[in-house]
């Protein structure tokens, strides 16, 4: 089960620093690590940091900042103050619960259905690799005749739907708060 962050604080710091997520104040550029992994799959930037945000963010001293060890079971988040930590439930959770019932890390990756781009699950928590497959998983998700916004939706929900209406929702309100970049404008 989770344990109190208090008792991390040296890694929250340092999570922090790897990650750049200070948080957002208004009108702030995705941290650099946002950036990297979505110029690589050719994503908006912007983009990439609003799912984190949506998908793993918790508030921390007062601001919301995407969250690398994060778990959603079944509908419930589960969050940790330590890599070990997740991955340890993580395969106590997959030992109990289907894995198409259980979503992993900063994008929240659903570890069945993204099974074939990892050799095991905890893979999933490793921040940087998050990041490239949620930016990647977008791309696949985006269609030139279409915004990058429908992109997001199909990203929570290929079917669509209301659910993914909703998510589109969410995310706009993330990007509304982000600084426009010229990059994060271009689409390839």
């Amino acid at each position: 089960m989770a344990t109190p962050m208090s008792r991390h604080g040296a890694i929250l710091v340092l999570a922090a620093a790897l990650l750049g997520t200070a948080g957002l104040t208004a009108r702030e550029l995705p941290p650099p690590a946002y950036q990297l992994a979505a110029a690589q799959a050719q994503v908006p930037p912007n983009l990439l940091y609003a799912v984190a945000l949506q998908e793993s963010g918790r508030a921390m001293n007062g601001r919301l900042v995407p969250w690398p060890w994060t778990l959603n079971v079944a509908g419930k988040s589960r969050r940790y103050g330590t890599r070990r930590e997740a991955c340890a439930d993580l395969r106590e959770v997959l030992q109990v619960t289907p894995a198409t019932r259980v979503d992993v890390g900063l994008g929240q990756l659903n570890a069945g259905y993204q099974r074939h781009r990892v050799r095991q699950p905890c893979e999933l928590l490793e921040p940087y690799r998050n990041l490239r497959l949620a930016a990647t998983i977008l791309r696949e998700q985006y269609n030139p005749n279409q915004s990058w916004l429908m992109a997001a939706g199909r990203y929570h929900r290929p079917a669509g739907g209301a659910p993914a209406a909703r998510y589109r929702q969410r995310i706009g309100k993330h990007l509304a708060r982000l600084e426009v970049t010229e990059s994060s404008r271009r689409t390839p």
